[in-house]
């Protein structure tokens, strides 16, 4: 027996949650992931799973086994990316999990590139749905939170992304533009489910001086949709159903190509931080660090909002900050061109 790999396929069987679902994921027959895990359990003399026909589950042993499986393995792979690196060249297979709308709005995209750069490296994404902290069966989690990152891991700022209300521009013509946030009883609204707003959500308004001007907390009315699909409400909302409550990295090139707008631009909702995280390791291979530069590249890795940027349509705070910016630099122009003029009777 291989111990090695039959480790390999145990903590897999655990991570997909079935023998059958790590089968697939390592690409071999289902006989031998039963086989492996099997002649593991009769090396050890101790039973690692509880079989069911619907579930497994671990046992005590399989519980502290799989600990140490996972220390043993995961030493294993330093120590060749160690010996490796002096290539320089990142390869190898990367595990990646992150939510399922970044993975389809924004990594996507940039794929083709990464694969470019790095060909020998290859990515298994996997975006089940929220992520909110650090998962260390993966190499790199990207965590969306409107907390502070607690744990023992690194993490690196990838951007900041605000929530909007956008509509079709369709939608807007039929019904109005609410200028106030008490105006969206009168409009087909779709939300999360109403359990995620705590029964409602609150609108800030910001002044010029950086500090919140008003506040408003607005209980909805009978929604036309909830979903917890931000790529439903995001269809949804393009094909003109009512205005959507949206991360600004979905509704991005949206904006700029005028299929939605954005609705209530000097209100905000609230913000979350985008994070790549890592398990803390003594050596890091090449291929993760190469998937984590190349993720704060693409995103910024600044605290800022790049998409509503882009799109001309950032928070009223940043447009006045921007406002300001402005003025600062016309009224510095204009007072080195006085200090330049020639004085009166020269």
């Amino acid at each position: 027996m291989d111990q090695v790999k039959a480790m390999r396929v145990f903590t897999r069987v655990i991570d997909e949650g079935s023998l059958a679902g790590a089968a697939r994921a390592m690409d071999l027959a289902p006989a031998v992931v039963t086989r492996l895990v099997a002649d593991l359990e009769e090396h050890l003399g101790a039973r690692l799973l509880n079989r069911t026909t619907r579930r497994l589950s671990l046992t005590d042993v399989g519980e502290g086994y799989l600990e140490r499986c996972r220390r043993i393995l995961s030493d294993i792979e330093e120590a060749e990316a160690l010996a490796s690196a002096a290539t320089n060249e990142p390869r190898g297979s990367l595990r990646v999990l992150m939510p399922p709308a970044i993975a389809i709005h924004q990594l996507a995209r940039h794929m083709a590139r990464f694969h470019a750069m790095y060909p020998l490296v290859s990515v298994e994404l996997v975006a089940p749905g929220p992520v909110d902290t650090l998962d260390e069966s993966f190499d790199i989690t990207v965590i969306s939170t409107r907390s502070p990152l607690q744990g023992d891991f690194i993490a690196r700022k990838l951007a900041r992304t605000e929530v909007i209300m956008c509509a079709s521009p369709e939608y807007l013509a039929r019904r109005g533009r609410p200028q106030h946030p008490s105006e969206l009883k009168q409009h087909d609204i779709m939300l999360p489910p109403i359990h995620e707003l705590s029964r409602g959500v609150t609108f800030e308004r910001c002044g010029a001086d950086g500090l919140t001007a008003e506040s408003f907390f607005a209980i909805p009315s009978r929604p036309v949709m909830t979903t917890s699909s931000v790529d439903t409400k995001y269809a949804c909302a393009l094909h003109g159903l009512g205005i959507a409550g949206l991360p600004s990295f979905v509704v991005g090139d949206a904006l700029m190509e005028g299929a939605l707008e954005r609705v209530l631009s000097q209100w905000r909702i609230y913000s979350y931080q985008l994070w790549a995280a890592m398990p803390t390791r003594k050596f890091v291979p090449a291929r993760t660090r190469a998937f984590m530069d190349f993720l704060v590249e693409i995103f910024g890795g600044r605290d800022e909002d790049p998409w509503l940027a882009a799109a001309g349509c950032p928070s009223y705070l940043a447009a006045q900050e921007l406002l300001a910016l402005q003025a600062a630099r016309e009224a510095r122009a204009a007072k080195a061109s006085a200090a330049s003029a020639p004085a009166d009777g020269d």
